[in-house]
């Protein structure tokens, strides 16, 4: 199969109406938001087209998307812990997030992350009340000392740990050790973790956490491996019954379209993801060449994981995004926006193709 990131032009791409292609004038290239620039996997766009066929365009119902992530992560990672019974559908990741810290929490109990960490994190604990509590990373890895200081300190009765698995912004995949040692530690001091899977099928490591934690709960989603932003759904999981106790509300979250797409990405997405894999392995290589040829100054070592890149600017601006922006007509993430460890990075997205790719890093050389 062809390079999913090979296929779209740039003037294609100048016609989308997301908040990736509308945010900035059109002199400007936008590198900045977790959207891909690829076609729809054939599957998923066999599926939507018939439920429209069909006229079915109600509300979800039953387990399709449940099932085709139980059979996805047997195939792909090896693991059958997924219990149909233990699911919930959610209209997203990050407010099944909120519901989850909800359902194993009370008002006033802190949540810990681990920065440099995807912005929802602070910005939607936030809007719920509660304080956001930093163990950062260190050397892009979850440092268990620093975590289980930051766990030791915490004065709550019931506090959470978001985990970002694999972790955004700097595309590291957590070993089985890693993540076996956060779980030993959470049940020491009695923290609840709950993970952000939502790049697993960006992995081909992935380590599921619920399979090292009994008391594991997360949320996957084919959002972010297939570019399905706009058909909302997610899956919750559990290894405990507790998601029972999940309002009846939560479940009328997911879009019917939503669910449908993402079953069929799950199911019969395999061969299109294999190929984006193959490009975005090709993309690191590229953006690691460039950037040593043209901006030996930015640090940068490609990801094990995702479709974005972490970027060290340090050495050029204290304010990167602002200054390649503003300098270079290119779009990046600014760091600061994920919290300690941020300041002097760029978060550049590397889900497009290697012509943009290139383009950017001469636009961000020419503006030195």
């Amino acid at each position: 199969m062809l390079n999913p990131l090979a296929q779209v032009s740039l003037d294609r791409l100048r016609q989308r109406k997301s908040v990736k292609w509308q945010r900035y004038p059109d002199d400007v290239l936008p590198l900045w938001v977790a959207e891909m620039d690829v076609e729809p996997a054939e599957p998923i766009r066999q599926a939507i087209v018939e439920a429209l066929d069909l006229g079915d365009t109600g509300y979800p119902a039953g387990t399709e998307y449940q099932e085709a992530l139980k059979a996805f992560s047997e195939r792909r990672w090896g693991w059958d812990g997924i219990a149909i019974e233990r699911t919930a559908l959610v209209s997203d990741v990050m407010l099944g997030i909120v519901e989850l810290i909800k359902l194993v929490s009370g008002p006033g109990d802190p949540v810990i992350v681990s920065p440099p960490v995807y912005p929802p994190f602070f910005q939607f604990v936030r809007s719920m009340g509660r304080a956001v509590v930093e163990a950062p990373l260190t050397n892009a890895r979850l440092d268990l000392d620093v975590i289980e200081r930051t766990f030791r300190h915490v004065k709550a009765d019931h506090p959470v740990y978001l985990l970002c698995s694999p972790h955004n912004p700097t595309g590291t995949v957590h070993t089985e050790q890693e993540l076996t040692g956060l779980a030993v530690l959470a049940a020491r001091y009695g923290v609840r973790v709950i993970a952000d899977e939502i790049h697993a099928p960006l992995s081909t490591t992935f380590v599921p956490y619920l399979s090292v934690d009994p008391n594991g709960m997360s949320l996957m989603s084919a959002s972010k491996g297939w570019n399905l932003a706009a058909m909302r759904a997610a899956v919750a999981l559990s290894n405990t019954d507790e998601l029972d106790r999940l309002p009846e509300e939560v479940s009328h979250g997911p879009s019917h379209f939503g669910t449908i797409a993402h079953a069929a990405a799950f199911r019969e997405g395999g061969e299109w993801l294999d190929a984006l894999l193959a490009g975005l392995d090709e993309n690191r290589k590229l953006l690691k060449d460039l950037l040593t040829e043209h901006l030996p100054e930015i640090g940068y070592e490609p990801s094990e994981a995702t479709f974005l890149a972490w970027l060290d600017c340090r050495a050029i601006s204290d304010d990167p995004a602002t200054y390649f922006v503003d300098r270079g007509k290119v779009a990046l993430m600014s760091g600061t926006e994920f919290g300690s460890g941020g300041a002097g990075h760029v978060r550049f997205n590397i889900g497009t193709s290697p012509e943009i790719i290139t383009e950017a890093v001469r636009r961000m050389s020419a503006s030195r």
